[in-house]
């Protein structure tokens, strides 16, 4: 067994960090893609029509330089347990709804192709706006338990 210093390892293969491994949130996970979708150059190709898709061809779609194929292409994404550059394989990875998918995956919101600047704020909407509506929704279960605790005292 050959032992090789770190560095020497870097000029021949990826390294990458032990914290790779550790388990991300959704928000890392989409933020994670946001930041590849940012940082790929020239256009990125759409899925076409996904809507009118059957379900079990949906779920296999794919296209090569696809927002799904940069998000696999990324070594710690698929440590993370990102199987395959589908549209299931987004959907599950991403924990997106069906609503979500379609509006980040399909051509009929960006045309066949986007760049990776405007891919990227469309990825990071998705992180975001789900979490808004869960804090929204905190905020009302709360002011609803406030009112039924002044209420309670009242009586």
């Amino acid at each position: 067994m050959e032992i090789h210093r770190l560095d020497e390892i870097r000029k021949s293969a990826a390294v990458y960090p032990s914290e790779a491994a550790a388990p991300m949130t959704r928000r890392e996970r989409l933020e994670r893609w946001a930041e590849l979708l940012e940082k790929h150059p020239g256009r990125i190709q759409m899925l076409h029509q996904v809507e009118f898709a059957p379900l079990p061809e949906r779920t296999t779609m794919r296209q090569d330089n696809s927002p799904i194929a940069i998000a696999f292409a990324d070594p710690v994404l698929r440590l993370q347990g990102l199987a395959g550059d589908t549209y299931e394989d987004a959907r599950r990875f991403f924990d997106l709804t069906a609503s979500e998918a379609h509006m980040l995956l399909c051509d009929c919101h960006t045309g066949a192709t986007v760049s990776g600047r405007a891919m990227a704020a469309r990825v990071r909407a998705i992180g975001s706006s789900r979490v808004e509506r869960s804090l929204a929704f905190i905020g009302v279960l709360g002011a609803t338990a406030l009112a039924a605790g002044a209420l309670l005292t009242a009586l």
